[in-house]
Formats: C-alpha cells, structure tokens, sequence
C-alpha cells in the first residue's frame, strides 16, 4: 500500500526578536504566527557576521520543563550550567540539554570573523518528566552520521534513523526526528515518519518543492520559511536547477495542557508560581536530596 502523502499545511515566515542581552534572531515558532506546535515550542534561526548581532549572548538564565537544542552551522558558542559542564559548539555540533526540575546555564556566542549561525528548539517535556534530573549532551560534528542517498541527497541524522543510521542523541523526552537535509540541484527526497507525528521543515538555503496532492503542481517554498506538514507517513521535496539546504523536524505530540512563563513551561499555574518561589528562595537548582 502507498503511504499517504504529507502536505504543507501551513506556511510560516520567521519573524525578527532580540532575545538574552541582546541578540537578533528569526523566530518561526513561539512568535505571533504560530505559538507552539505541540511537542515543540520555540523555534529560532540565529545568524549574522556583525558582532553587535550576537555577542552579547544569553548570559546566566534558568529553565525548567522543557529541552533546549543548539545546533551550529558557523561560529563557536561557549556553555556554562550549574551542572558543572562547561565547554564550546562549534560548526557542525549539538547541544541538547535537559532542563528538567531545574537548571541554570548560560550561552555566550565568540566573535569570529565568519560570525554566528545556528538554530535554537525548544521540545517540551512531558508531565512525568518536567521534574526530571537535568542532563546535558554535547555532541561533536564528528560524531553525528552523514547519510548520502541514491538520488544525492545528503542528510546529517542528528536524532532519527535515515536508511537504517541512527542519529547520536538519545534518552530525551519525546522520541524527535532532527534532520539536516542538502539537496543538490535536480535532486529528489523522500522521508518516511510515523502517522500522527507534529513535523515541520524549516528552509535555510534556496529553494525547496514539496509534493502534493496535485503532482503537477508542487508547493515552491524560499529560504527563511517554516512549513507545517499535515498528517500522513511520507514528505517528499526536489529542488530544480539551484541547491537547497533545511531542517527536517518531528516528534510525537504530547497533547497536554501547557503553561508558559518566560523560561519555565509547566502543566499548570501552580507549577509556575512554585518555580517561581523556588527561584526566589534559592531552591530552584534541581538537587537529588530534594527530589528523591
């Protein structure tokens, strides 16, 4: 039997903020157009060769609840948490951290001639998992598989499984799928995923097709753009004569109640109100003692 076919649903133009201390984004999910897309949160584009863009960064800060992701494509950034870890993502690199009950941590982006560019998701945890340890995984270019298909198409499986490669991140709340896709000129993709998985697309380089149910007619989608697919078990896209490059993301939805307050997404109002007190009162790192 042919798997159905996901169509773009939605179309979504990423909107310029200026989050942390100062650093100019293009935020696609969490913005105006689309506030969340259950299990994810926040979607940002980060890039720029002015140092004024980015260098000021996003100093010490908490979280509670939900998962960060950094992915870098240019530049260095430099991670510090209360955890204890401390290091640098560079091109090529992920970083995917647990918050979980609690954690602090900041990321301060290094002024380099070839500037900054990457791409920050937050996923959110579910209920049984908001109060979880915190855990932090770097994991390094090298260690992340390349996979090359038939047609030429070349895609780094960061989480997910591509022709039976399995991507590097494990143990995370949801079971995502994190894709990055390079499409060659008169290239063809096809990517299977589970029916009833959230899954988006997000174009960073040129310009992308994605099949419909009008095959003489494909949806044409420029960089900068975030698209919804709807539901079904395939995504298929092409380019014509430029190459293209983006991001292919999903997960299975968590469908529950959300209540966001800045970097704290919780279940509930009171979550919130107790992380902030715990905050105020000096109890907001997670600590095994409290939580046992």
């Amino acid at each position: 039997m042919e798997q159905l076919l996901r169509n773009v649903q939605t179309i979504i133009k990423a909107e310029p903020v200026i989050e942390g201390a100062g650093v100019k984004l293009q935020r696609s999910i969490g913005g105006q157009s689309l506030r969340d897309l259950d299990p994810f949160l926040l979607f940002d584009h980060f890039g720029s060769r002015k140092a004024e863009d980015y260098q000021a960064g996003f100093p010490m800060h908490p979280h509670r609840g939900i998962e960060t992701v950094t992915y870098m494509l240019t530049g260095e950034v430099h991670h510090r948490d209360t955890l204890g870890n401390t290091g640098s993502i560079g091109p090529g690199d992920v970083q995917w951290m647990t918050a979980g009950g609690g954690i602090m941590h900041e990321e301060m982006p290094q002024v380099r001639p070839e500037g900054n560019e990457g791409f920050q998701l937050w996923v959110n945890l579910p209920a049984t998992r908001k109060m979880t340890q915190p855990r932090y995984q770097n994991i390094s270019s090298q260690a992340i598989p390349e996979v090359t298909t038939h047609e030429g198409a070349h895609i780094r499986v960061l989480a997910g499984n591509v022709e039976g490669v399995e991507g590097p991140v494990t143990g995370v709340g949801v079971t995502p799928t994190y894709l990055d896709v390079f499409l060659p000129a008169h290239c063809a993709f096809t990517h299977y995923l589970p029916r009833g998985q959230t899954a988006f697309a997000y174009i960073f380089e040129g310009t992308v097709a994605f099949a419909n149910n009008k095959p003489e007619t494909p949806t044409r989608i420029s960089h900068s753009r975030l698209l919804v697919l709807d539901n079904g078990e395939r995504v298929t896209m092409s380019t014509d004569d430029e190459p293209a490059r983006l991001l292919l993301i999903a997960a299975q939805p968590l469908h529950e109640p959300i209540v966001c307050y800045g970097p704290f997404v919780m279940n509930t109002k009171t979550e919130i109100e107790q992380a902030l007190r715990d905050l105020q009162q000096g109890t907001f790192i997670w600590s095994e003692q409290r939580h046992s």
